[in-house]
């Protein structure tokens, strides 16, 4: 079942402060509606209605489908955008894929984020002030960082100016949002850190991106154990793509290499043909650094 979170369950509160008929919320000036602007309402799905000038129409229905699986595991984690169309009636802004996969498992309701009228000065004030709490986690902060971008139409450059950050610490936040939604629900329970987040983000196939989660959370790996990981795999694409046909690695090798160097915390080599005879070598700089790694393999 999908976990509820703080703010979701904060949002069911604003959801029926909504359906109050005699305290409509139509305009930015009306009240409550400072509750209401820049925060996460639970919307029903049947209260929401699709975009008729939506551009795109096609949608990939294994996509759709891989979609629908995450959600019903994780929950909704970037709410759709809807404006307010009349009482307890909206019209989707942005989001459709996160909505029909809703639809597609059965859901109720949605975490959204409600336009209403004259909104844009109030909704800027609110996302950025949001920012600037102590309590966000990595997730979070990007989600905030690409709705003033996506809907206050701000650049990069002065998303900077507004919120008193560098941009290249902007740009770090919202590449977080490329991972793998199970990564990023990672990030935000504090399974792993941005440093890993942001090492992982260089592996492009969402499978490996999982492969590698899996090994940082079941081995307590640190930031740096994750980048030489990223670094082999990433040097063994690129050999891959460079034209040179790469000698044959068995699988039980490459499997091996990556425990090696996590549990050694060195860069292992290992040569082997695809009879399973071969060569491991390990480096070491130092004395020091010899008899840490004799007593690792000693004492396994």
């Amino acid at each position: 079942m999908a976990k509820v979170t703080q703010k979701q369950a904060l949002g069911r509160g604003l959801s029926a402060l909504l359906k109050d008929p005699d305290n409509d919320i139509r305009s930015a000036s009306d009240k409550n509606a400072d509750k209401v602007v820049g925060n996460i309402v639970e919307l029903e799905l049947d209260s929401i209605e699709v975009n008729p000038f939506q551009p795109r129409s096609n949608f990939n229905d294994e996509a759709l489908h891989e979609l629908a699986t995450s959600i019903k595991e994780l929950g909704v984690i970037q709410p759709i955008t809807v404006r307010k169309l009349d009482f307890n009636k909206y019209q989707l802004v942005s989001g459709e894929r996160r909505y029909r996969a809703s639809r597609l498992i059965g859901l109720n309701t949605i975490p959204s984020y409600i336009r209403i009228a004259n909104d844009q000065e109030s909704l800027e004030m609110a996302l950025v002030e949001n920012i600037q709490r102590q309590d966000l986690d990595p997730i979070e902060i990007a989600l905030s960082y690409q709705r003033l971008i996506d809907e206050i139409q701000l650049t990069q450059e002065k998303l900077s100016d507004r919120v008193g950050k560098k941009r290249s610490t902007i740009a770090n936040y919202l590449r977080l949002l490329k991972l793998d939604p199970i990564i990023q629900t990672g990030i935000r329970d504090g399974f792993v850190s941005m440093g890993h987040g942001r090492t992982l983000v260089n592996i492009e196939r969402k499978e490996e991106q999982i492969a590698i989660y899996e090994k940082i959370v079941g081995g307590s790996l640190s930031v740096r154990e994750t980048e030489r990981i990223v670094k082999a795999y990433r040097e063994g694409k690129n050999t891959a793509m460079s034209g040179k046909k790469p000698a044959s690695i068995p699988d039980f090798v490459k499997i091996a290499k990556i425990e090696l160097d996590n549990h050694l915390s060195s860069s292992v080599t290992i040569k082997a043909s695809t009879n399973g005879s071969g060569k491991i070598t390990i480096p070491f700089n130092s004395q020091e650094e010899f008899q840490r790694i004799k007593k690792s393999i000693l004492d396994s």
